[in-house]
């Protein structure tokens, strides 16, 4: 007898449902936006850091195929597969519209019956842009007492700390590939926050001192600078949504929420990408920085 499904069986929706809700699971992801207060702002408010949550998920996995066909060596799917990352922070920067309408009086209207339902707490510090930010490079453990009350996040994320990150990975092949990358800075505490080193510098600028040479590695480093742009860009509008409807009072942890903010813009990913920036390309004689600087 053939294990094969019949066609009436693959065509035959699950139990009251049409294939379109069993797939999408409509029924449950419209039943999980659960509000606390009678603000009529609230529903937006829910689907904004919910889809927010999807799309961070969405990044953390493309990131983990990213690294896995780098520790093969597949540049070309490593490459397109990044190219998605870029792609998919442009609706996360397009869903803030959604929610600029709000003011102070709205914001704290919904917060304040969330915080006397569920407690005080910020998206910074949910487990998934935690993973994300991890695998991005930014390494801080001090985030993970956070999680103390989740044990199955507090573990993950802790692999995820010490585990290499996708600039890792990118180094790593990048000194498979012949290039100065120290082999000491591969064999380091994947934990410790990331230290900047000028030979990883100057890698960079190799791979772009001719604009007709390394054109793949030239297009991989601009997709990750594409990728820390994007998420950079998305911890602005953040910060400048927390200025709209906080002001300067105290929200993150009893700290003034912009100035808990401030310091995570200098938080930028792939950091000798963008360093090495100064010392590509010849400027011209004429250059007016030039000018200045020889003053």
């Amino acid at each position: 007898m053939s294990n094969t499904p019949t066609l009436a069986a693959i065509e035959r929706p699950a139990s009251g449902q049409t294939p379109y809700s069993a797939w999408m699971q409509t029924d449950t992801l419209h039943s999980l936006q659960r509000t606390v207060s009678d603000h009529p702002g609230e529903h937006a408010w829910i689907v904004h850091v919910q889809v927010s949550e999807l799309y961070w998920m969405l990044i953390i996995k493309e990131i983990q195929s990213a690294q896995a066909f780098l520790r093969a060596d597949d540049l070309p799917q490593a490459w397109r597969t990044l190219q998605r990352v870029v792609a998919h922070h442009a609706p996360l920067d397009a869903i803030w519209r959604s929610i600029d309408w709000m003011t102070p009086n709205d914001l704290l209207a919904i917060l304040s019956r969330a915080v006397a339902t569920h407690g005080k707490d910020t998206a910074l510090q949910g487990w998934t842009y935690r993973q994300m930010v991890y695998l991005l490079g930014i390494k801080q453990a001090e985030h993970l007492q956070h999680f103390e009350p989740q044990p199955h996040r507090w573990e993950q994320l802790n692999k995820a700390l010490a585990e290499p990150s996708l600039y890792d990975d990118v180094l790593a092949f990048l000194r498979r590939r012949g290039l100065g990358v120290p082999a000491e800075l591969l064999a380091r505490d994947l934990a410790a926050p990331y230290t900047p080193r000028k030979e990883v510098e100057e890698v960079w600028r190799q791979i772009y001192a001719d604009p007709n040479a390394n054109i793949e590695l030239q297009q991989l480093g601009e997709t990750l600078a594409d990728i820390a742009e994007g998420f950079c860009n998305w911890k602005f509008r953040h910060l400048m949504a927390t200025r709209r409807t906080f002001g300067a009072r105290p929200a993150y942890f009893g700290t003034e929420g912009v100035a808990w903010l401030v310091p995570t813009m200098d938080e930028i990913p792939f950091p000798e990408l963008w360093s090495a920036r100064t010392f590509i390309g010849d400027p011209p004689p004429a250059c007016p920085h030039m000018a200045r600087q020889g003053k």
